[in-house]
């Protein structure tokens, strides 16, 4: 949090308008899961094959400057140098977030040392039948569960990352943080699913409406052991208690095509450099105000998590309102929001549709 905040008030200072807050830093596309809500894969083979080199992420972490860097994909856990990228990144005292889906995570989990700078951020989509559904993979809940514990038990950060569709059971979201919490993970991200066009599921991405009213209900009346690893202005825009606008450039990608423009959510073409991503993107296109019919429906936090962070350090009423919800935010009471958990949302499909994957480990790898 001190990294972070001397960081941003340094940009604020120094007068810069555009900076970035977290790189996304993608390795590769490729996956061991065929998540239904997720278009990373759908990319050709040919593509699948390639990876970043560690010097590719070195430069790109070096270009970018921000504190905090994302390693998502893809799975990252089947980069044949993924350990010598999070070595590097670690030496140069970056804060790293690798998000795995943790089915190879207790295989490879000794190519690792246990450090402040390393956190794995696990992909935990609720409880077991709901996280099985949203992975197309029955048993992903349980290979994940047991390589949480292993990682906690060795004395590695953890956190989890979880992404909510529509007709998610906020009950059900609710007995998943008691869960979590149960297992000793450091906090919990949670974000909206984005509608990625490649993706196979259309059908259960949330608009703004619904997404105020599923993460209305989960996080209010909160209990206090429930902690959570993100600005908690920014649960309280997914909650609807605040407006703010995207920050595109706030969360910026860098993968195998190079700087991706505008942002992680979506591909409007690809710069060579990181200067070139910030100078040359027409950034007024994009967001919610913009008219942007993709744009229209996202609150994800790749962008606007970091409205949230500039919002803490924009002005002292800000960082009260900041201090305030993080000292003193208590449990949000609301008796709206409590009577709606007693009536049933839409509920998820019964049948789970599994992943079938008849590659051998080494296939997997190189595929």
């Amino acid at each position: 949090m001190w990294t972070v905040a001397s960081y941003v008030l340094r940009q604020k200072l120094s007068g810069k308008k555009r900076y970035p807050l977290v790189l996304m830093l993608e390795p590769l596309f490729r996956c061991n899961l065929a998540c239904a809500g997720c278009g990373k894969i759908q990319y050709p083979a040919h593509i699948l094959k390639k990876n970043l080199t560690p010097e590719q992420c070195f430069k790109a972490v070096e270009e970018c400057q921000a504190p905090m860097v994302s390693i998502p994909g893809g799975e990252p856990l089947l980069h044949p140098q993924i350990e010598q990228i999070v070595a590097g990144l670690v030496a140069r005292k970056k804060y790293i977030y690798l998000c795995t889906n943790a089915l190879l995570l207790k295989e490879k989990i000794d190519l690792f040392k246990p450090s402040k700078y390393l956190t794995f951020s696990v992909h935990m989509d609720g409880q077991k039948e709901h996280h099985d559904f949203s992975v197309c993979r029955e048993g992903g809940f349980d290979i994940a569960l047991e390589a949480i514990r292993e990682a906690v038990k060795r004395g590695f950060r953890v956190t989890t990352n979880t992404t909510l569709f529509d007709g998610t059971d906020p009950n059900s979201v609710r007995g998943f943080f008691d869960e979590m919490m149960s297992l000793g993970v450091e906090g919990m991200m949670l974000s909206p699913g984005y509608s990625y066009d490649k993706a196979p599921d259309q059908q259960h991405f949330l608009g703004r409406a619904r997404t105020r009213r599923l993460f209305g209900a989960i996080l209010s009346n909160r209990k206090k052991n429930w902690k959570f690893n993100q600005s908690p202005l920014f649960l309280e825009f997914l909650m609807g208690r605040r407006h703010y606008k995207c920050t595109p450039w706030g969360m910026p990608t860098y993968n195998i095509f190079g700087w991706q423009k505008p942002c992680y959510l979506l591909q409007d073409g690809y710069c060579d450099t990181f200067a070139e991503l910030i100078e040359t993107t027409e950034w007024e296109r994009y967001g919610t105000e913009s008219g942007n019919r993709k744009c229209a429906n996202c609150m994800v936090h790749s962008g606007y998590e970091a409205s949230a962070v500039d919002d803490t350090f924009g002005s002292l009423a800000g960082l009260f309102r900041a201090a305030k919800a993080t000292l003193f935010g208590g449990t949000y009471t609301d008796e709206k929001a409590a009577e709606a958990l007693k009536h049933p949302f839409p509920a998820a499909p019964e049948q789970i549709v599994p992943l079938t994957i008849k590659e051998s480990k080494r296939e997997m790898e190189t595929v």
